[in-house]
């Protein structure tokens, strides 16, 4: 990049093009820009790119090329643009006088000053005349200014332009801090001589399967009663154990007798463990039936809660991201050796933020649960789920046929290409948006139509059990495992509020709201002599807003046992409790839960299928009737812009820089998140509380009941059917005594021997 104040870009193309020439090199100016065709001369050329029909198109212009087009040499483009002007460079050039004139000009009288010199004796039309004597003033002006200026006073020496070799450090920190982590990998820099570091350490990588090196290892762990330990893993099973200990890294296969002298150190909760990722290494080890203990600080998840809208918590990246001191250590796996220095470095940060106990008390333990969760699995009906997804190709193949005889033809259903012309041109329906490709077909378009005519809502029914089919029976069908369980993986670290998520599959997104979509649970099911037993948390978002607002008016509501969303319409629609109607009371909640997403109107409006004026009638209402909550959304905002985060009761983050964004929308966007994020943060880490307590008091009781999945607000436990009532109130118990608020936390148990049973 090369920049002078008072100079324009063209400037210093043509000074650099000016200096390459006498440098003997030679220049290629790349550009869209007609203007810089006055620089092509003598070893200088111009790739001009412009786009034709639609398609893009570069004509490479030297002087022969100028002179074919224009008849002109290079130089005199100046006085041709002086004569004819440019409006997108505010070049006024001679009034009257076009394109076609100006080139006429300069094609018979060479010049400018040539023109105005003998402007009296010129060949010419009276009337052009003129407008060339009343606008000479104007051409020289804007000769001066369509004149490249090929002087400008900057570095003029080619070779000061060479690129010099890349700074792997400078670049490496600065795209972790703008979190470029793709670039990263491409350019090579998460290798360890990009890894800043303020001072070195030179170590070695030890095979510890036995020997001196293994009891150099044991002597070091035992004094120091502090162990720094990853994991190779592959397939769920464990290959190495890699410890960093003195400045070296010892590597511990699995299958070693180095590895059955670990084993009683990986179990010693008087051993204070720090590890880079808790749950796959936990999973591993509870595989070979160990149950480590003494975890104290994990790097990924300290990662995480310092800065959760990363996307990477790899030892390397917050290597980079903190600059912390990294020593050089010989062998495959230095990523190990990073693990002290950052782990020490992370701990600082944590104490700032005060975070320690979120860390040690909440998603630690919550990692040991998730990985007890993966490797127990949810026992699932096959036969069942397959025989569901041969009734659902039958009820598609209906559907099919029905939409073929609506339309009068037969097409592809899944070819938006098709269905546009089916529904806007075949049938007439009014097109609502338009895409690059064409009308759009997506859900919101069909919904706006399902009225419109008997096809559009048969290919919504079409679409939602093709999803059902194959995203659910048909995948997974595919990943049952050999015990004949789904075993889904959860992850800590991906949603910014502390949610925990799950993949391969996502259980969390089952579908539940038709009839159709909950019929799935059915096949998720208990052993035989088994029960499943399902709590779920009754408001948990709206009892913390109460809580976290001090709002008067909705504590005494929830206090005093009422429905909430009842006592909402009561108030928002203003009728006494007694005549609140059904509807009434499904606009109110559906009010009550947008206020915790910072719902507008125009949102509501579209949710609950009313006018904005009355969507906005009933925000305003809410708001005045709940005046704690108002106040409470404003001073989240102004918290958040002064602090730069959102902030939940445990103290977890979520940075906020869309409130210093120049785009309005991203503005609004931040303030909606520094409105909601403390909220549904504060109820994601209660129910991991009420996980790390469930699981705890199981083991406590020396029962076989076990926790198996999470659903957002909502826990399953398996258990023996003679336990089924003992873990139901255990379950009860446990979350509702997650937190302490003004409000008593309340979650519904029922027991079945499915999971649809259990749900109710």
């Amino acid at each position: 990049m090369v920049e002078r104040e008072g100079y324009e870009a063209d400037d210093i193309l043509g000074t650099l093009a000016k200096a390459s020439v006498q440098q003997g090199a030679e220049c290629i100016i790349a550009t869209g820009d007609r203007d810089s065709l006055q620089l092509v001369g003598e070893g200088v050329t111009v790739f001009l790119a412009a786009t034709k029909m639609g398609k893009p198109e570069t004509t490479i212009y030297d002087t022969a090329a100028i002179r074919e087009k224009y008849g002109l040499i290079p130089e005199q483009l100046i006085d041709l643009k002086a004569l004819m002007g440019d409006a997108s460079d505010h070049i006024p050039g001679v009034p009257g006088v076009g394109e076609k004139t100006a080139l006429s000009l300069m094609q018979s009288y060479g010049s400018l000053d040539n023109i105005y010199t003998n402007l009296d004796s010129l060949e010419i039309r009276d009337s052009l005349r003129k407008k060339l004597d009343a606008g000479k003033e104007s051409a020289y002006l804007s000769k001066r200014l369509g004149t490249i200026c090929c002087d400008v006073p900057i570095e003029r020496d080619i070779n000061g332009y060479m690129l010099e070799p890349m700074k792997k450090q400078e670049l490496a920190s600065l795209f972790v801090k703008l979190e470029f982590f793709s670039w990263i990998t491409k350019l090579g820099l998460d290798t360890p001589d990009a890894i800043p570091a303020k001072q070195s350490v030179t170590g070695q990588t030890v095979k510890a399967e036995g020997g001196e090196a293994l009891q150099d290892l044991l002597e070091w762990v035992d004094k120091n009663k502090r162990l720094d330990m990853t994991a190779q893993i592959k397939d769920g099973k464990l290959i190495n154990v890699v410890v960093a200990f003195d400045g070296r890294v010892a590597v511990i296969p699995a299958e070693t007798d180095g590895f059955e002298r670990l084993k009683a150190r990986i179990c010693d909760s008087n051993i204070i463990k720090r590890v880079a990722d808790t749950k796959p290494l936990c999973a591993a080890l509870l595989a070979e039936g160990l149950m480590p203990r003494g975890t104290q600080f994990d790097t990924m998840l300290a990662g995480y809660l310092l800065n959760p809208l990363a996307s990477d918590y790899s030892l390397t990246r917050l290597a980079q991201e903190y600059e912390v001191t990294v020593p050089t250590v010989e062998g495959e796996d230095w990523g190990a050796a990073f693990l002290p220095a950052v782990a020490d470095r992370l701990e600082c940060e944590l104490a700032a933020h005060g975070q320690e106990e979120l860390l040690r008390d909440v998603e630690i333990p919550l990692a040991y649960v998730l990985a007890d969760m993966e490797n127990i699995g949810f026992d699932v009906d096959a036969e069942g789920m397959a025989a569901f997804g041969k009734t659902l190709d039958k009820r598609i193949a209906d559907i099919q046929c029905a939409i073929t005889e609506a339309v009068g033809y037969e097409f592809n259903l899944n070819s938006p290409k098709q269905l546009a012309k089916a529904l806007f041109e075949d049938l007439g329906l009014p097109p609502k948006k338009k895409t690059k490709s064409g009308y759009s077909t997506n859900a919101e378009v069909l919904e706006s139509l399902r009225d419109a005519h008997p096809a559009v809502a048969m290919l919504l029914d079409y679409r939602q059990l093709a999803k059902l089919k194959s995203t659910y029976c048909d995948g997974l069908l595919k990943v049952i495992g050999c015990d004949g369980r789904i075993h889904t993986s959860f992850n800590q670290t991906e949603t910014r509020t502390g949610r925990i998520s799950s993949a391969e599959p996502n259980l969390q997104n089952i579908p539940v709201r038709q009839d159709l979509g909950r019929e799935l649970r059915r096949f998720f099911h208990a052993p035989k002599g088994w029960v499943l037993c399902d709590a779920d948390y009754s408001q948990i978002e709206l009892r913390v807003l109460a809580h976290m607002a001090n709002d008067k008016n909705m504590i005494d509501a929830f206090n005093s046992g009422t429905d909430i969303h009842s006592v909402t319409a009561s108030q928002v629609f203003g009728v006494p409790e007694d005549m609140v109607t059904p509807l009434m009371r499904s606009q109110a909640k559906a009010v009550n839960f947008g206020i915790v997403y910072g719902i507008g109107p125009h949102s509501l409006s579209k949710d609950i299928g009313v006018s904005y004026k009355e969507a906005k009638r009933y925000i305003d209402q809410y708001l005045a009737h709940y005046a704690g909550v108002a106040e409470f959304m404003e001073s989240m905002v102004e918290t958040a812009k002064e602090k730069g985060y959102a902030e939940t009761l445990f103290a977890r983050r979520r940075p906020l820089p869309e409130l210093r964004a120049s785009n309005a929308v991203m503005r609004s966007f931040g303030e909606r998140v520094a409105m909601n994020m403390p909220i549904q943060g504060t109820a994601a880490d209660i129910i991991k509380i009420a996980m790390v307590r469930v699981h705890k008091r199981l083991a406590a009781e020396g029962m076989r009941a076990r926790l198996i999945l999470q659903v957002h607000d909502e826990l399953i436990v398996e258990a023996p059917a003679g336990e089924a009532v003992k873990a139901a109130a255990l379950l009860k118990e446990e979350m509702e005594g997650a937190a302490n608020l003004s409000i008593k936390l309340e979650a519904d148990v029922q027991i079945g021997e499915t999971w649809y049973d259990a749900k109710g």
